[in-house]
């Protein structure tokens, strides 16, 4: 039997990869499978994408090795973007780095700054990539997102050991899964405390332009002191359907952009250059592509909260993201749930659970389809909650 490292071991189970297999099962033997498990919408990626990464590819120097430093073109686009949608300006080449996906650079980061002993913070429920942290040599604290704080890691919660000994915490809001939003206040206070304790902030920032009712995320550079300690992570996946090109960057403060850099340096050659040349395109014109995206969410988010509140569940429409984070009905865990509405009803929903302990008794729908098909899988799943709710009735 072939031995595996203790870290290996300490990863939690991955299911989004189960889920897929099912989902392929499934459409094999000809089901009708709706699938809301996974941020990937069923919405082109952009023309202007398409189009410049085409002629793009009849470029030979596109097919270089692009190292860490990337298309000089995606890194000044990178900052006139943020000087557009934020006021903030950053150096395109000393506080921006081309990543192959933000999940790239959120799971090398600990290498890059962490130490044996050293504590990471992370939200529980929260994005996978944040557990990759399991494989530095740094101790890993989750930290239970609960409604009755609206979702917020308040660090002030935490003895004062914890946060000596802690060197960086993961911050993503707009949320996965919760779609909480983080308020100005909050922020601030939060940058106060990881400056007073020397603490690095992930800011986790894809669902930044993916807002409702006339809500605009910030990016947490906008604040003051924030570049001191804070680096700042974006994506092309959500807003711009671009999920399959694997691109994104990280920006903020010079120094933390070195450490992050030099590691990747050893384990990948950066983004394909191709790639990024239809990034800086698609980011010079993000207000149109935004405008016309977040309509399009829109009309979904509130198709699933009017078809979920119809079939019997409690539903607020988020602010913010393309998620839905609903409760399950008692009797049932997250993940029984789960497997009753894939077996019964051919939708595919993430358990709670598959998102950290601390996701237990919830289920995470994403608006991954237009909405006909959402209030299709809506009634579908509001059946199989009064066969649920029928049983729990008669015992």
């Amino acid at each position: 039997m072939i031995r595996v490292s203790k870290r290996l071991n300490k990863l939690p189970h991955y299911a989004v990869n189960e889920l897929a297999t099912a989902k392929k099962r499934m459409l094999a033997q000809g089901v009708d499978v709706i699938d809301l498990s996974v941020g990937d919408a069923d919405i082109p990626p952009p023309e202007i994408a398409v189009r410049t990464l085409n002629d793009a590819l009849a470029d030979q120097a596109m097919s270089r090795y692009s190292f860490q430093i990337g298309l000089i073109e995606f890194r000044e686009a990178v900052a006139r973007y943020m000087k557009r949608r934020f006021d903030v300006t950053v150096d395109p080449m000393t506080e921006v780095l081309p990543l192959i996906g933000s999940k790239n650079g959120l799971s090398h980061l600990p290498f890059a700054i962490l130490d044996a002993g050293d504590i990471c913070i992370i939200p529980e429920p929260g994005y996978p990539g944040y557990f990759g942290t399991y494989l530095s040599e740094a101790e890993v604290l989750p930290y239970p997102l609960e409604a009755s704080k609206d979702f917020l890691i308040e660090l002030d919660d935490l003895s004062e050991d914890q946060l000596e000994r802690a060197g960086l915490v993961f911050l993503n809001y707009p949320n996965n899964p919760t779609s909480a939003i983080a308020p100005i206040d909050y922020l601030t206070r939060t940058i106060s405390t990881c400056r007073k304790h020397d603490i690095v902030i992930a800011y986790d920032n894809p669902y930044c332009e993916m807002t409702f009712d006339g809500y605009k995320a910030p990016s947490i550079l906008e604040l003051p002191d924030a570049r001191e300690v804070s680096l700042e992570f974006h994506s092309l996946s959500k807003t711009f359907c671009m999920t399959g090109w694997r691109l994104g960057w990280a920006t903020g403060s010079a120094e933390l952009i070195a450490a992050l850099q030099k590691v990747k340096s050893y384990v990948d050659t950066g983004p394909f250059l191709a790639v990024q040349k239809a990034g800086a395109a698609v980011l010079d014109s993000a207000e149109t592509l935004v405008e016309s995206m977040q309509a399009e969410f829109a009309r979904r988010r509130d198709a699933a909260v009017r078809s979920f509140r119809e079939t019997g569940f409690e539903v607020e429409p988020p602010k913010a993201t393309m998620y839905l984070w609903i409760e399950t009905p008692a009797g049932l865990t997250s993940a029984q749930f789960a497997q009753r509405v894939l077996e019964d009803e051919a939708v595919v929903v993430l358990p709670g659970s598959a998102l950290g302990s601390s996701g237990e008794g919830y289920f995470r729908i994403a608006m991954t389809v237009g909405a006909d098909r959402m209030q299709q899988a809506a009634e579908r799943i509001g059946r199989v909650l009064n066969k649920v709710r029928t049983v729990g009735a008669a015992t």
